[in-house]
C-alpha cells in the first residue's frame, strides 16, 4: 500500500507540475489507489480551505500567480545593487512573490518608491519568482519624437520627420544611446529647453537606416497621422484605475471560461465556455457563453480616456508593434482576461438548437476568472488527439463541449451561406534585428473557425438584444455589390467559362456557387479576387442596412472593445438598456452616433491603409536581396500603365510596366480589364499564370518592378520589330506625330 503524501509533498508536486494537477494526476504520481483516494481527497479539501490550492473544475492549481502585465513598486537596491519590486495588486493568499527588475540600456533610472507598469516573466530561482521589464513609469508620459539624428561635437540634434514639426531637439552625449549621424531614432523628451533654446531629448531606440525594416511601421504611423502618444490626462486616468470588484456583478469565477488566441497575443479580450443544454425541449442543443472584457467600466463617456479612444477609433497592428486604442494599463492589464486573475466582463448566455440556430440570449455584467489562456495551435492539437499539459485537464469538460457547439454552428453557417472567399492571409515574421525572417501564409484551423463562429453569434445576439429593447446602437453594415460591379464580375466569370446567374435578387449563395465552380481550377484565384473586388466596403452606421457578406439581417460589433471603439459603444448601449449603471450610453453620445460612425469608419480605413503600406515595405525589403530571381504568380490587376502580379511565394504585389511587355503596342480595355497586343493579338487578363523576373525592389516605397517572362506557361510571343513612326521627318527632324500627341494631352 502506498504511503499517503503529506500536505507539503502535495504542494511541492503541484508547484512542479502545474498542468497535471487533477486529483487523478496526484493519485497516479503518489501511487494512491482504492480506499486511500478518500484520504487524499480529504487532504486536498483541507489545502483548498486553507487557501494553498484552488480548485478549477477537476484540477488544483496554485492561485498565487501574477498576470503578465502588472503594476509594481520599486524597492531599495539589495546588497548586490539589484532592484527588486513588489506587486501592488496581489490577489493571492500567500506571501507576495519577489520580482527582479531587469533594466534595458535605454530605460530611465528608477529608484525606491517608483511605480511602474511592467511585463513579467516567471522564472525558476531560489528567491525570485518573476523578472520584470519596464513598459513605462507610472505617472510619466514623456513626449515621443521620431526623427533623424544629426551628430555634433557636443552631442547631437534630432530633426523630426513630421511635416508639421517646427523645431529640432537637442541630445547630450550621454543621452545619444550610441546613435550615429543620419540614423532614424525614436526619442523621448528628457528635460526643458537648454541654453540654446531647444528642448532636450533622450534616444530610446536606434532604428538605423531610415529605409530599414525596423523603421517601416514608425514611418507609416507618422505618414498616416495615426495618434501614437497618449495625452497625459488619459494616461493619468488609466494609471489611477483599480480592478473592478464583485459589487453589482454576477459571480462567474467558477465557470471555466477560457481564452484562445494567437501565440503572440498580448491581450485577451474574449473568453468562452459551452455545455450541452439539459432542457428536454431542446434535444441536442447547446448553451454557449461568451465573456468580453468590460472596458466600459474603465472608459467612461466624457473622460480623457474616452476622447482619446474615440479619436483613435481602433488599434492599428503592424508586424513589429501595435498602436493601441487604450493605454497599456488597460489594454494589457485591467481589460485583459489573463489566466487566473479576476476580471470584469460583459457576458452573453446563448441557447442554440442542434442545427446551430440561436433560440435566445441573455446578457449580464459579471466578474470572471479565466481557467486557461490557450493558443489556437495547442487547442487544435488537443482536439486532433495530442493534448499538451495545458489542454489535457480541460478536454472532457471544456474543449470537447466547445467543439460540439462549434459543429452545430457550422451547420447553421452552411445553411445561411455567408460569402466563402478563399484568400489566404500573410504572416510576416521578424527577426530580433527587425529584418524579415520569413513570410508565410497563416493556417486556417478549426480552432480559428470555432472562435470566429462564437464571436459572430455573440455579435448577432448583441444586435438582437438592443433591437428588442429599442436601444440606439452602431451596426456593422455591409451592403450588396453595386450593379455595375456585378456586371463586371459576370463578364469575368463568362470569360472563364463560368456562370453567375442573372435576373434574381443576389444572395451570397449565388456567389458561393460561382466560387465552387472555380474551385481547384485554373480560374480559382481569378474568381476569388474578382468577387472580392466586386464587394462594397463594410462600415459603421446607426441605421441597420444588414450585412450582405455574412448573410445576416442585423449585426453589431460587441466582442473587441479593447481595440474597436464601435464595440465600446455597443457595450455602453447594453449597459444603458439593462440599467446596469451610470456608465452606459449617454444622451449626448446618442445624438452624435452618426458622426461617431462616420469617424470610426474613416479611422478603420486609415489603419488598413497604413497596415497594407507597411506590409508592402517589409516585403520589398525582404525581396530586395533576390533581385534577378524568377517567381511564379498570377495577374491580379490591369491598368493602362501595366499589369499587377501577386507572387505565389509571398503574396507580394508587383508591377509589370506596359512599356516592358513584348515588342508591340498593347491596348487597354477598361471594361474587360485586359491588355491586347496590337500585332499578335495576345491578351493579358486577371487570373493568368505568369513567370516573372524581379527587376527592382524599393523598400522605402514598397514598390516591386517585374519583367514578364512567361504567360500561362508559354513564353511571350515576339512581335516583329518595327521602326517607330513619327520619330523623324524627311529632313531628320521630329515629324508631326509628336505634335499630335502633345495636342491630345492638352485635350485630356
Amino acid at each position: 500500500m502506498a504511503q499517503i503524501p503529506t500536505k507539503k509533498e502535495i504542494l511541492a508536486w503541484v508547484a512542479d507540475n502545474p498542468a497535471k494537477a487533477s486529483k487523478r494526476d496526484i493519485s497516479k504520481a503518489f501511487g494512491i489507489k482504492g480506499q486511500d483516494r478518500v484520504e487524499l481527497k480529504r487532504l486536498l479539501k483541507e489545502l483548498e480551505a486553507e487557501g494553498h490550492l484552488e480548485k478549477r473544475r477537476r484540477s488544483y492549481r496554485d492561485p498565487d500567480k501574477l498576470p503578465p502585465v502588472s503594476v509594481l513598486q520599486i524597492e531599495a537596491p539589495d546588497g548586490d545593487g539589484d532592484l527588486t519590486a513588489r506587486p501592488l495588486e496581489w490577489q493571492g493568499k500567500g506571501p507576495e512573490p519577489r520580482i527582479l527588475y531587469v533594466p534595458r540600456a535605454s530605460d530611465p533610472a528608477l529608484g525606491e518608491g517608483d511605480r511602474i507598469l511592467a511585463r513579467l516573466t516567471e522564472v525558476q530561482g531560489d528567491d525570485v519568482a518573476y523578472e520584470a521589464r519596464l513598459i513605462r513609469r507610472i505617472g510619466t508620459n514623456p513626449r515621443k519624437i521620431l526623427g533623424l539624428y544629426r551628430a555634433s561635437s557636443e552631442g547631437g540634434r534630432i530633426v523630426p520627420i513630421d511635416k508639421g514639426a517646427d523645431r529640432e531637439w537637442r541630445v547630450t552625449g550621454s543621452d545619444a544611446n550610441g546613435a550615429r549621424d543620419g540614423e532614424l531614432v525614436e526619442a523621448e523628451q528628457a528635460g526643458p529647453k537648454d541654453r540654446l533654446g531647444l528642448p532636450r531629448a533622450r534616444v530610446i531606440t536606434r532604428l538605423g537606416d531610415p529605409s530599414a525594416p525596423k523603421a517601416v511601421s514608425l514611418i507609416a504611423i507618422h505618414q498616416h497621422a495615426i495618434p501614437d502618444v497618449f495625452p497625459d490626462e488619459a494616461v493619468a486616468e488609466a494609471d489611477a484605475m483599480a480592478p473592478a470588484g464583485l459589487q453589482g456583478r454576477e459571480d462567474l469565477r467558477e465557470m471555466p471560461l477560457i481564452t484562445i488566441d494567437p501565440a503572440d497575443a498580448r491581450d485577451h479580450d474574449d473568453a468562452c465556455f459551452a455545455e450541452a443544454d439539459g432542457d428536454p425541449a431542446n434535444p441536442g442543443g447547446h448553451i454557449l457563453w461568451v465573456a468580453i472584457a468590460d472596458v466600459a467600466h474603465y472608459v467612461r463617456p466624457g473622460t480623457a480616456l474616452d476622447r482619446e479612444a474615440r479619436r483613435r477609433g481602433n488599434s492599428t497592428y503592424f508586424p513589429d508593434r501595435v498602436v493601441p486604442m487604450l493605454p497599456d494599463r488597460l489594454s494589457g492589464d485591467l481589460c485583459s482576461l489573463h489566466e487566473g486573475v479576476p476580471r470584469a466582463c460583459l457576458t452573453v448566455r446563448m441557447r442554440i438548437r442542434e442545427d446551430g440556430t440561436l433560440i435566445d440570449q441573455a446578457f449580464s455584467r459579471g466578474l470572471m476568472r479565466s481557467a486557461a489562456s490557450l493558443t489556437y495551435e495547442e487547442v487544435q492539437a488537443a482536439i486532433d488527439g495530442a493534448p499538451n499539459e495545458a489542454c489535457a485537464p480541460l478536454m472532457e469538460d471544456v474543449l470537447e463541449p466547445l467543439y460540439a457547439a462549434y459543429r452545430a454552428l457550422a451547420r447553421a453557417r452552411e445553411a445561411r451561406q455567408p460569402l466563402d472567399l478563399d484568400l489566404p492571409e500573410r504572416r510576416i515574421e521578424l527577426a530580433e534585428s527587425g529584418q524579415v525572417a520569413s513570410v508565410n501564409f497563416k493556417d486556417r484551423l478549426d480552432a480559428h473557425r470555432l472562435i470566429e463562429e462564437f464571436m459572430v453569434l455573440a455579435n448577432v445576439a448583441a444586435a438582437r438584444a438592443l433591437e428588442a429593447r429599442k436601444s440606439p446602437l452602431l451596426y456593422r453594415v455591409h451592403e450588396e455589390p453595386a450593379p455595375e460591379k456585378l456586371a463586371a464580375l459576370r463578364e469575368t466569370a463568362a470569360s472563364a467559362g463560368l456562370v453567375l446567374a442573372k435576373g434574381q435578387v443576389l444572395k451570397t449563395r449565388h456567389l458561393n456557387a460561382l466560387l465552387a465552380q472555380a474551385a481547384g481550377g485554373d480560374f480559382d484565384e481569378l474568381i476569388n479576387l474578382s468577387t472580392l473586388r466586386s464587394m462594397t466596403q463594410a462600415y459603421y452606421s446607426p441605421d441597420n442596412l444588414g450585412h450582405f457578406g455574412l448573410a445576416l439581417r442585423a449585426y453589431a460589433h460587441f466582442t473587441s472593445p479593447i481595440r474597436r471603439y464601435a464595440d465600446l459603444v455597443v457595450h455602453r448601449a447594453l449597459i444603458a438598456a439593462h440599467g446596469w449603471g451610470d456608465d452606459g450610453l449617454s444622451e449626448a453620445e446618442v445624438e452624435r452616433l452618426e458622426g461617431t460612425a462616420q469617424h470610426i469608419s474613416e479611422t478603420e480605413r486609415r489603419s488598413m491603409t497604413a497596415e497594407r503600406d507597411t506590409t508592402d515595405r517589409y516585403l520589398a525589403a525582404y525581396l530586395s536581396e533576390r533581385v534577378g530571381n524568377e517567381f511564379i504568380g498570377r495577374i491580379s490587376g490591369i491598368a493602362r500603365f501595366g499589369a499587377f502580379v501577386k507572387l505565389d511565394e509571398t503574396g507580394a504585389d508587383g508591377l509589370i510596366p506596359i512599356r516592358s511587355i513584348g515588342r508591340e503596342f498593347f491596348h487597354f480595355d477598361r471594361e474587360s480589364q485586359t491588355l491586347m497586343g496590337a500585332d499578335t493579338g495576345q491578351v493579358i487578363g486577371i487570373g493568368q499564370r505568369v513567370t516573372v523576373r524581379l527587376q527592382e525592389a524599393v523598400p522605402v516605397t514598397g514598390g516591386l518592378m517585374l519583367e514578364l517572362l512567361e504567360l500561362d506557361d508559354r513564353a511571350m510571343p515576339a512581335a516583329p520589330r518595327r521602326e517607330k513612326r513619327g520619330r523623324r521627318g524627311p529632313h531628320g527632324k521630329s515629324g508631326a506625330r509628336k505634335s499630335v500627341r502633345r495636342v491630345t494631352r492638352k485635350r485630356r
